[in-house]
């Protein structure tokens, strides 16, 4: 998912103080910030979803574009890690426990409707076959957002989470 390029100067999404999760890690899935290293898999991920994520969140943010290629994948994940860097937003790779198999992703950013704290978009690949993973993740990532982040109001593009 591409992002804005940052102001020079423009304050941190939070507070310096704020311990950002840095590894998630169960039985079924593994979260951990997104690094250039994942690109590979990152990008294996976007292509085999092209139209569930164009379904999702193309008419908001017009992405993926479907000639993504290899090296806009690259440059996408460089900036998602930057991103996290500078405290601005945080990108995370959602994979099996032992990390053979990238499931989707998380993204934590702040929210551009001042009744929100934050904007959380997540995605399970296409191609995943296992259906019951989604729910889990959509579960999880309700929780983990109001419990582990500072945040009492979120929102969630993309999806409606009940």
């Amino acid at each position: 998912m591409a992002v804005s390029a940052p102001t020079e100067g423009a304050a941190p999404f939070l507070p310096e103080d704020f311990v950002v999760p840095t590894l998630v890690a169960g039985p079924r899935f593994r979260i951990r910030p997104i690094t250039v290293h994942d690109v590979v898999k990152d990008y294996g991920a976007v292509i085999g979803s092209l139209d569930r994520l164009r379904g999702r969140f193309g008419p908001e943010w017009g992405w993926p574009d479907r000639e993504f290629t290899f090296e806009q994948a690259l440059i996408d994940v460089a900036w998602l890690q930057k991103e996290g860097q500078l405290r601005r937003s945080f990108s995370y790779v959602v994979t099996s426990p032992d990390e053979e198999r990238q499931f989707g992703r998380i993204h934590v950013a702040p929210s551009d409707d001042p009744a929100a704290d934050a904007c959380v978009v997540f995605w399970v690949r296409g191609d995943e076959p296992d259906a019951g993973l989604e729910k889990e993740l959509a579960d999880f990532v309700r929780e983990w957002a109001t419990t582990a982040w500072p945040f009492e109001t979120v929102r969630f593009p993309g999806r409606e989470l009940d």
